[in-house]
Formats: C-alpha cells, structure tokens, sequence
C-alpha cells in the first residue's frame, strides 16, 4: 500500500528525446558537413569541443549500454567479437561496441557510422586498446590521453596533473591536422566550464535523495545521468540538469515518492544488469528504493568533502576566484576537474570506494547494499569483495549477486531473485503483493 505521493518525472520524455537526438545527430553529422568522433564516456570531450559547434561524438560505454537492452543484436555483437579471437573476460561495454563494427550494424538504425577520428584516455586496463583496436577496424586516426596516474589527490600530485595536462594541451595540434581546422579557444572554454557544471548539477541532484520519501529511484536515474554520459560539455546538457535539479527540489519540497510504498532504503553497487531492470521492480514490492551507488553517484558526478566528511558538490573554480580565462588555464582545471572525479580515483585504490560507499550509507541512511559482482567491468569491480568485507565488519547487511552489464548469458535472473528473497528476511521485510 502506497505511504507518499507519486507522480511521473516532467522532464522524462525530454531525456528520451535528447537521448535520442544524440545518437541521430552523430549518425547525420557528415550529411550536415559536421565532425564525428568516438570514445569513452570519461574521454576529455570539451577538447574536440574547440574544432567547431558541428562536431559530434559518440561515447563508447553508453552505446554499448544502448546495445544490452537489445538482446537480438546484443548477442550478433557478443558473437562477433568473441568469433574474431576476444575473450569474454574483458570489458563488455567494449566487446559490444567492438562486435557492432564487426557486424557493421548500428543501434539506431542503418551501417556504423564511422568516425572521422578516435579520441580517447586510459584510465581502466582497457580503454586505450579498445579504441586503438577500433581505429585499426575503421582505418582513422586514434588519439589517446593517458590519465593513469594513481588515486589522484588535489594539491598533493603536481607531476600527476602536470603530465595530464600536457597530454591534453599537446592533442590540440594533433586534431588540427587530422579535422583540417583551426581549434578555437572560446568554444573549448566553453564547453570546459559546461562540463564542470554538469558533473557539479548532478551531485547536487543526487544530494536530494536524500529526502524521506525519496524523490528518485536509481532504476530511473540509470537514465537520468546518462546524458552526462553523452555529451557532459554541451549546453543542452547544462541545460537539462538544470531543469532537473530544479524538478528533483520541487518533488522533495512536495513530498513526492519514487516509490510510493518506501519503507527500506538500500544502495546498489556497480552498473546493473541492462536487460534485467526489472530487479528494481522487483525490490519496490518489499517496499524498497535504492537511492543511489557508488557508481549512479560518481561515473559523472563531482564531488568533494566537506569539513565535516560529508559528501557535497564539488564548487565551481571560477566561482572560487580561480582564474579561467587562458587556454592553459582552462586546460590545467579541467585536468584537475577530470582527476579528482571519485570513480576514477577507485580504480587505482579500492579503499577509496568503501570509504565512500559507508559514507553514502550514512548520509543517504541505507540500511543495506545489493552488490554486483559485475565481471563485465574490471574497473568498477575492482576491490568489490573488500568492500564487502569492510561492509560486513560495519555491520551492514549485503546481497551479492553475479552477473555481467552487458551479456545476459552471465546472469541467472531467477537464481538472483531468490538471493533478494533471502536478503529481505535479514532486513524484516515482507513482500507487498498488492504492489506486484
């Protein structure tokens, strides 16, 4: 039985159709004399930015994603790519994107639509050579930045941030050439400060989850982030989350639900399983939200600590007096932006995503996590058992569950809806029938 008020996000069906204005816009672009260039979602998009207002991308993580919600071309993919010798181990999001050049099918209709150059960071084991694997199929120019250099720490790693952000200041020359056009400045300034306000927005609309009764569920703010996923530099982007933040803060001020029959509130870990959302569902009839991870938080998110050690949106740095104005200035602060984003930060310390993930559960006042011991991601799984243990000897209750982001043939769907079942009994919940 519903507790609190519900009613449909306003602003859903913009999201779907920015979504899918994206994907048909990278398709399009050369039929509009544009740019087209792919790579990670983590990739340093503002840089490409500086070629013009007609340049589009297309995010490799998020396409992939796209991909797993399609089962029939999910599996031509996955076949493909392991048919030409890769195995089924790595990165699932890359397998995919991989397999879709292989069958040369694209997600949204028609022929891949090859790009005019790669540009890329390496960050996790695979992203340099998923792209540079990608450039060899296409036969264009690849451009990859590297940005492994350890669990970042602002103030404390100089040689780290100077490295990166010579990295990106030496590419400019490099996309140059390659695009035939001369960068400007301005649009790269831009779509810098965009991007930083984009991450910042949605912190802060995570942050809003913290109300009782919460006013989002992670199920949907999967789609809701993931426009920072697309296309974090661009003005429609800041524009949305704007929107949003303004929307989220109206359904906290009214009282408005995700789930109308919350009684428990738990954290997720890692991406989900795309085909099998329907586990979210699935926990609403025990009358129980996540509110958020670990991951739906930080992929996009910026974040710092607060005095305190509570989680807050990072601050701007023009609105701290830091001067933003030079090419080499921006470029210093959009490294240093991009460095101390806390996904990344995990990969090369996993004690960083337990201290984050206690954190979370008390400010987000969780009473449990389901984990997913997600073997399509290496990044984002990294050090998930000590986590767990951790978890444990804090005596939080933990489901896990194994799985794969982006291959259904790695999940047992009804294995795992058993193992919530357990789970709820350790939590004293029971499930509401009239809410399935």
């Amino acid at each position: 039985m519903a507790r609190y008020p519900t009613e449909p996000i306003k602003c859903w069906n913009k999201v779907k159709q920015l979504r899918e204005n994206y994907y048909i816009d990278y398709a399009k672009a050369k039929e509009r004399g544009g740019i087209r260039w792919s790579g990670s979602s983590t990739s340093l998009c503002a840089i490409p930015a500086g070629l013009g207002t007609d340049v589009y991308s297309l995010t490799g993580e998020p396409y992939g994603a796209a991909v797993a919600t399609d089962p029939k071309l999910n599996k031509q993919c996955q076949e493909a790519v392991e048919a030409a010798g890769y195995a089924r181990d790595l990165c699932a999001y890359m397998r995919t994107y991989l397999g879709s050049l292989l069958v040369d099918k694209y997600a949204f209709g028609g022929p891949f639509p090859k790009p005019d150059f790669n540009f890329q960071i390496q960050a996790c084991c695979t992203h340099g050579k998923w792209y540079q694997i990608a450039s060899k199929i296409e036969s264009v120019p690849v451009y990859t930045i590297d940005i492994a250099v350890g669990p970042y720490e602002p103030g404390k790693n100089e040689a780290a941030l100077n490295y990166v952000t010579e990295q990106a200041l030496e590419s400019i020359p490099w996309l140059e050439k390659v695009s035939g056009r001369k960068f400007n400045d301005e649009l790269f300034i831009a779509a810098a400060k965009n991007e930083m306000r984009a991450t910042s927005l949605w912190s802060q609309i995570c942050l809003l989850n913290q109300a009782v009764p919460a006013p989002l569920d992670e199920k949907s703010m999967f789609s809701l982030y993931a426009l920072t996923a697309l296309s974090k530099s661009s003005q429609w982007c800041v524009d949305f989350y704007e929107e949003l933040l303004d929307e989220v803060k109206d359904r906290v001020a009214r009282g408005i639900a995700a789930v109308g029959n919350e009684r428990c509130r738990i954290i997720f870990d890692s991406q989900p399983p795309w085909t099998f959302l329907r586990l979210f569902r699935y926990l609403e009839e025990y009358g129980v939200v996540s509110v958020g991870s670990f991951y739906t938080f930080a992929l996009k998110g910026a974040w710092q600590r607060a005095a305190d050690g509570s989680l807050v949106a990072s601050k701007l740095p023009w609105e701290e007096g830091i001067p933003m104005n030079s090419r080499e200035e921006v470029m210093r602060q959009y490294c240093h932006w991009t460095l101390s984003r806390t996904l990344l930060r995990q990969m090369f310390d996993s004690r960083i995503k337990t201290e984050v993930t206690l954190q979370i559960l008390k400010q987000w006042d969780a009473k449990g996590v389901v984990m997913h011991l997600n073997r399509g991601c290496e990044g984002v799984s990294l050090g998930i058992m000590e986590c767990r243990q951790a978890l444990a000897a804090a005596g939080i209750p933990v489901m896990t569950f194994e799985g794969n982001m982006g291959d259904e043939r790695e999940i047992d769907l009804g294995r795992t809806l058993n193992r919530v079942d357990s789970f709820m009994e350790t939590l004293n919940l029971k499930r509401d029938f009239a809410h399935a």
